[in-house]
């Protein structure tokens, strides 16, 4: 850059706008935004602060930008996607890769130099006739051990409004740390428009990560996982920062989980999208502290939480009263909420599974909607996207949990792993230790593609820690990283599998209902302190029967039959055996660098799970690993 980035700004914005932005004492950041002009040529830039005027202004300029309408309740509002941007695009989210750095075959990559000349190209002019919007937010609290500072410019009020919901603001905390900042940044444009205000041209969507500078690059998309900076595209430069100082950056949520004499743990969770994450974080009665992207510190010798967020962007499909009622209440009722790719009509958002019927006709993300349209192949176009959502801040719900901006975190319990396993893991079993955990359940995840990535769904798949889309660095790397990290706390969180879809295999049945995970949830506080034993089986530790049918009761409201136990906890010897052969391909076909004792702790499975086959057969009932035989062999009589 050969002019001052002084004087760019000086041309671009207005006299309160400039100093705003000259009041932050950062060189980098004054470099990236003068540039950002320079390539994008905006014909104004805003440069927003704490204020609530500054929140005020994005919401109202998305408005009267129509790239938000405003729905019957007050504070709601509803955005559209084009049909072709309803997801995270894997295929085009790629990492700017130096020619002398290399990353893990399975993560998409494209040599530096030649993708920041195709997306600058892409982004160069993007924003003629348009307003550049500047944020300051925070990920993490603020003033906090977890802050890392993050600046994004976008010409979407869309975007900058989702980040009102679901970050906190950080301009002051840039001012306070000068050039002492070491920030993430994103530049956004979201190309050109139709009428609808939708991004035009979904071919030409790029998402590139420029791990050197901690940028992201986005353009020609709306859909906000692609271009809200700060979700999952930050997440992959956190992994890299947290890598270099020795803490976990992960994809989990945050939630406490009330036990006896109201006593409060805290849990972790990595789910794959559309697998459950959301409503167990959403739990009725416990609370929630994050539903999304959790850091976890070993501070003065124990594990510490903190959530990156402060809002949801959730899925709202199947957010119905009765399943999910402290949502379903933030969704009906006034106050501040973005609605985005479901049915409206009349002023009223509707989504698949909600639990009431959904008019004939309205409009949707592919504009007037009408029972039996069909898109460009004949595939019928259903009322909603699957991948509909909503976007809200946390404290707007009842049960947001009361630490959510404690600058030293919380103390994390357990920690869950859990994604869809038609037929091999159980619904709920705790690791042996913390290695067993992490491989077996944590690096082990396995699940089918679903809606929430664009392109085929059902196909079953590795998803490591649910956070293998995002991992930055080699991915043995990442799996070492979190092994040694159970070496710096005096108590490693117990590590548990969670599997809500494993099915009858005559049947095809699903073996637990939607609610059962309240009671798995439940069983895993107690385990954490001790309280209740638990069965030996070859995977893991499982629940006793005589102490889920009072969590049930206590839970739930109903029996629990012995049947249920039975066919719930049956270890399935031939399929967790076909699961194992699948994680061991992928870990030495995908993971170059997979540690070793990852294959240790998998052959160390292998073994057990070959010798229950031997004493009991292929199918095996919970109560049989109780027997001398199996205690014995295990070490345990």
């Amino acid at each position: 850059m050969t002019e001052k980035p002084s004087d760019v700004f000086q041309r671009a914005m207005s006299p309160e706008d400039y100093q705003r932005l000259m009041a932050i004492r950062n060189y980098r950041l004054h470099q990236f935004v003068a540039d950002a002009i320079q390539l994008c040529e905006p014909e104004r830039v805003i440069v927003c602060d704490d204020s609530e005027q500054a929140v005020a202004l994005t919401r109202r300029m998305a408005l009267e930008n129509k790239e938000e309408r405003p729905l019957a309740i007050e504070g709601h509002t509803v955005h559209f996607d084009g049909p072709e941007d309803q997801g995270r695009d894997r295929e085009v989210t790629k990492y700017l890769v130096p020619k002398e750095d290399h990353l893990s075959p399975a993560l998409r990559q494209i040599e530096r130099e030649e993708g920041l000349a195709e997306v600058r190209g892409l982004l160069r002019g993007s924003m003629r006739g348009r307003t550049m919007i500047v944020r300051f937010m925070s990920l993490g609290p603020t003033n906090s051990v977890f802050s890392i500072p993050c600046v994004e410019c976008t010409d979407s009020w869309y975007v900058s409004h989702s980040l009102n919901l679901l970050y906190r603001r950080g301009y002051e905390q840039f001012k306070q740390l000068g050039e002492q900042a070491q920030f993430f940044a994103t530049l956004h444009s979201a190309g050109k428009l139709d009428e609808r205000m939708t991004s035009a041209e979904p071919d030409k969507k790029r998402i590139y990560i420029d791990y050197r500078t901690d940028t992201v690059y986005s353009v020609n998309t709306q859909y906000a996982g692609n271009t809200v900076g700060l979700k999952k595209l930050a997440l992959r430069l956190t992994i890299r920062r947290a890598d270099r100082e020795g803490w976990l950056a992960e994809h989990m949520f945050l939630m406490g989980v009330y036990g006896p004499a109201g006593r409060k743990t805290y849990f972790a969770g990595a789910f794959p999208s559309a697998c459950g994450k959301t409503s167990t974080a959403m739990l009725p009665g416990e609370t929630i502290l994050g539903d999304d992207i959790a850091y976890l510190r070993a501070i003065d010798g124990q594990c510490r939480a903190a959530n990156a967020e402060a809002g949801i962007f959730g899925i709202i499909q199947n957010v119905n009263a009765k399943d999910d009622p402290a949502i379903w209440d933030v969704l009906t009722k006034p106050g501040e909420v973005i609605f985005s790719n479901v049915l409206v009509k009349d002023g009223r958002p509707y989504w698949l599974g909600m639990g009431c019927p959904i008019p004939d006709e309205g409009e949707n993300f592919t504009g007037h909607w009408y029972k039996g349209k069909k898109d460009a192949q004949g595939n019928e176009i259903p009322p909603a996207h699957k991948n509909a959502r909503y976007a809200v801040a946390l404290p707007a719900l009842a049960n947001c949990d009361p630490e959510l901006d404690n600058p030293d975190g919380i103390l994390l319990g357990g920690i869950m792993y859990g994604g869809r396993d038609a037929y091999g893991y159980v619904p709920v079993q705790q690791g042996f230790d913390w290695n067993h955990g992490i491989i077996a359940y944590g690096a082990s995840l396995e699940t089918e593609t679903t809606y929430a990535i664009l392109g085929q769904e059902g196909l079953p798949e590795i998803n490591l820690m649910s956070i293998q889309d995002f991992v930055s660095i080699p991915l043995g790397k990442y799996i070492q990283n979190n092994l040694d990290f159970g070496q710096k706390v005096r108590k490693p969180p117990l590590v548990f599998g969670v599997n809500y879809f494993l099915r009858d295999k005559q049947t095809g049945q699903f073996v637990n209902a939607v609610r059962d995970k309240h009671v798995w949830v439940k069983w895993m506080e107690l385990r954490v302190h001790d309280d209740v034993g638990a069965i030996p089986a070859p995977t893991g530790w499982i629940p006793k029967y005589e102490d889920l049918v009072p969590l049930f009761r206590q839970v739930l409201g109903k029996e629990y039959p012995i049947e249920d136990y039975r066919r719930q906890f049956t270890i399935r010897v031939p399929e967790n055996l076909a699961k194992l052969d699948r994680v061991e391909h992928f870990h030495r076909t995908q993971v170059p660098d997979a540690p070793p004792v990852l294959f240790e702790v998998l052959h160390a499975q292998r073994q057990r799970l070959q010798k229950a086959r031997e004493l009991f057969g292929d199918y095996i009932g919970p109560e049989k690993f109780l027997e001398s035989c199996w205690l014995e062999y295990i070490g345990m009589r």
